[in-house]
């Protein structure tokens, strides 16, 4: 069903074109509404001002980049019926319909036990309620059960256009020119074989700096020291509110915004009322709960969320290997004089560990193709690029305590 186009105006791309009524029709639910509060990049804008961007943007930004790799492969042969474009822009403009305040951060907290993909599925699968399952393919293609398997890879692979988009987006609105990838020119060397993605080989290095991008941007963004402090301490601070709630050293009400994802004890069936005031949640509750909580009675809650709210956060020190009890209780020293019970010590110096790993191995292979070849894996195309250690998990281990 086709309507009048509606235009979205996008710093990256310029103007973005939507043709199909389904699709317009998801973009304005609620649920899909919701991702204009939820932040792209969690806490980074402490660390870099211009990271305002949020998953809305990121999601219509995907898209449009999926309606590029899909007007590049069609134009070179490639058969892509009306039915599967449409569910292919769909697959991929709910990819992160599941993500929480802040991302990450929360997840971990206020769903126990369940990853942002599980939730995405099931909210997915909501809406096609919602939708009298028009979106049986757009599923069917974003958890790899449709038999062309080029168009899952698209949505979620080595070389994906949600990575396309997040990258370039990320580069933007941080400043860091480390991430601002070739999209343009790595959509174009697309093509499908025997049902497979793969590229031609002339973009090996568009590829290679693709890699490099993302390995990059990892480091010195994603996981920047400054806003891995700020994730972390966001974690200690929803722990222990759950805390005082459960051991009902203060009470709240139903009407509370984390009552039911405190009080469900059956989150990992994910029940759904607590589903529903999930998904009411953005980055703005969060906030609100912060700023109240800086006057709140119990002082390690105040004063954690006193260091976000006023940007005070504490120190992080990371490095090679893990660190030594010795070195926690160095730090812990730190705390003398503060009214902390010593249970409650681990709320200001934690230690732990934060990984990367580039190119997935074991994963779809990131395949490269002449007119007159069989695909061959990209790692046997540039010699001079050691895969093994691209493929290894880098793991680096921090230690937070605070300032003296």
């Amino acid at each position: 069903m086709q309507s009048k186009n509606t235009l979205f105006n996008d710093p990256i791309y310029g103007f973005i074109t939507i043709k199909s009524e389904l699709v317009l029709q998801i973009i304005n639910h609620r649920y899909f509404q919701r991702l204009r509060r939820i932040s792209q990049m969690g806490l980074s804008s402490l660390v870099y001002p211009g990271a305002h961007h949020t998953r809305f943007e990121h999601a219509i930004g995907s898209m449009h980049v999926m309606q590029m790799a899909i007007r590049v492969l069609k134009h070179k042969g490639i058969y892509i019926s009306d039915e599967e474009n449409e569910a292919m822009k769909i697959a991929v403009l709910l990819h992160d319909i599941g993500h929480g305040p802040f991302s990450h951060a929360s997840e971990k907290i206020l769903l126990t036990g369940i990853s942002h993909e599980t939730i995405s599925l099931k909210v997915f699968k909501k809406l096609n309620q919602d939708f009298k399952g028009k979106l049986n393919l757009a599923i069917q293609i974003f958890t790899n059960n449709y038999k062309r398997k080029f168009m899952h890879q698209l949505v979620s692979g080595q070389i994906d256009v949600d990575r396309l988009d997040y990258l370039k987006r990320d580069s933007f609105f941080t400043g860091v020119t480390e991430g601002n990838i070739n999209t343009d020119r790595i959509i174009a060397m697309m093509n499908v074989e025997d049902e497979k993605l793969v590229f031609e080989k002339k973009a090996v290095h568009s590829l290679e700096k693709f890699l490099l991008a993302r390995r990059l941007m990892y480091w010195q963004v994603y996981l920047h020291k400054t806003s891995l402090a700020a994730e972390l301490v966001l974690v200690k601070i929803l722990e222990r509110f759950r805390d005082i709630i459960i051991n009902k050293k203060d009470i709240i009400t139903k009407s509370h915004v984390l009552y039911p994802l405190i009080h469900s004890n059956s989150n990992i069936d994910l029940p759904e009322f607590v589903l529903e005031r999930y998904l009411s949640l953005d980055d703005s509750d969060i906030f609100h709960l912060l700023k109240s909580w800086t006057y709140h009675k119990d002082y390690v809650l105040s004063s954690l969320s006193k260091q976000i709210i006023y940007r005070n956060l504490p120190k992080i020190k990371i490095q090679d290997k893990p660190f030594e009890r010795e070195d926690l209780k160095k730090k812990i020293k730190l705390l003398k004089g503060k009214p902390i019970k010593e249970n409650d010590n681990n709320y200001f110096v934690f230690s732990g560990s934060i990984s990367n790993q580039t190119y997935i191995s074991d994963h779809s292979q990131i395949l490269l193709k002449n007119k007159s070849t069989h695909p061959i894996p990209l790692t046997k195309s540039i010699y001079y690029l050691d895969f093994n250690q691209f493929s290894k998990p880098i793991y680096r281990y921090y230690l937070c305590y605070p300032k003296s």
